[in-house]
């Protein structure tokens, strides 16, 4: 059977967890930036495809494409190791800290940073003929959705900050399941399978995602949204990131690993009244 059962594939997340956890600093950085680049190139599919055919729906069908790349590549996400990383610890992995754990979301965080700006630029010039003409149709897009998440929350002060947080939550609760897709089976169809569902959810219902917004909105500057850096980090990075973070620590990371693997933890198998008669008899 190419389907692994949650009690396996779990113990596969605290491995991938610890692996994370131990890798080298360049195999982080190398990683985590060729992520960020890939995750951004889908963005800009997507969008290309919405403008094109005038449904975001289309964009949000064909999005995951990227995600399933990367990952099939072994390559991370910021969001990918909030979910993962923590489980060495809660199993009590050796050498597993908590230094350790922020020390890797930081080079992540560092890396998709890069390889999103990397791929903004590209992107930025091939949309405006090497910034000597007006943006196209898709730049414009990108101006517009820049200006709509950070200054469109920011007319809503607490409520909207509070509503991107929110929205992050949403966002990694289902792309951190995307991530552990890539588990459940053993073969490439069923893991892209997998993986494709909780994307498409995430980027149709326009949910927040750290890394997506990292190449979203210095590609939107570039293509002349009217904000600054400031109104990125403060209405829309900074609340998404912890979004993200409780989204795929506690309700994917953290769930799985208490009902499937918390040690400790066994149960009595269900025997059902006839059984009981049977054997009596």
């Amino acid at each position: 059977m190419s389907y692994v059962k949650p009690n396996e594939f779990v113990k596969t997340m605290v491995d991938a967890g610890e692996s994370k956890l131990f890798m080298h600093p360049r195999d982080v950085l190398i990683r985590a930036f060729m992520a960020g680049a890939i995750l951004a190139i889908a963005v800009a599919l997507a969008v290309t495809a919405a403008v094109q055919t005038g449904y975001p729906i289309v964009g949000a069908l064909i999005f995951p494409v990227g995600f399933c790349i990367l990952n099939l590549l072994g390559f991370d996400l910021l969001t990918g190791v909030f979910a993962l990383v923590p489980l060495a610890l809660f199993d009590k992995r050796p050498g597993a800290t908590t230094s350790g754990m922020f020390k890797n979301w930081g080079l992540v965080a560092l890396g998709n940073l890069l390889g999103a700006l990397f791929s903004a630029t590209l992107i930025a010039i091939s949309l405006t003929y090497a910034f000597t003409a007006e943006p196209t149709a898709v730049g414009k897009a990108f101006a517009g959705a820049a200006e709509a998440r950070t200054l469109g929350f920011a007319e809503y002060g607490a409520a909207g900050w509070f509503t991107v947080f929110v929205k992050g939550i949403l966002c990694n609760w289902m792309v951190s399941i995307g991530v552990v897709g890539a588990m459940y089976s053993k073969t490439v169809g069923g893991k892209v399978i997998a993986m494709w569902m909780p994307i498409l959810i995430f980027f149709g219902l326009v949910f927040e995602h750290a890394v997506v917004n990292m190449y979203l909105f210095p590609l939107g500057m570039m293509m002349g949204a009217p904000i600054t850096i400031g109104d990125w980090l403060f209405w829309n990075e900074i609340p998404v990131i912890l979004g993200n973070l409780v989204g795929g620590l506690l309700l994917t990371g953290s769930v799985l690993y208490a009902t499937h693997l918390k040690p400790g933890q066994v149960r009595k198998p269900v025997v059902s009244s006839d059984s009981a008669d049977a054997v009596k008899a």
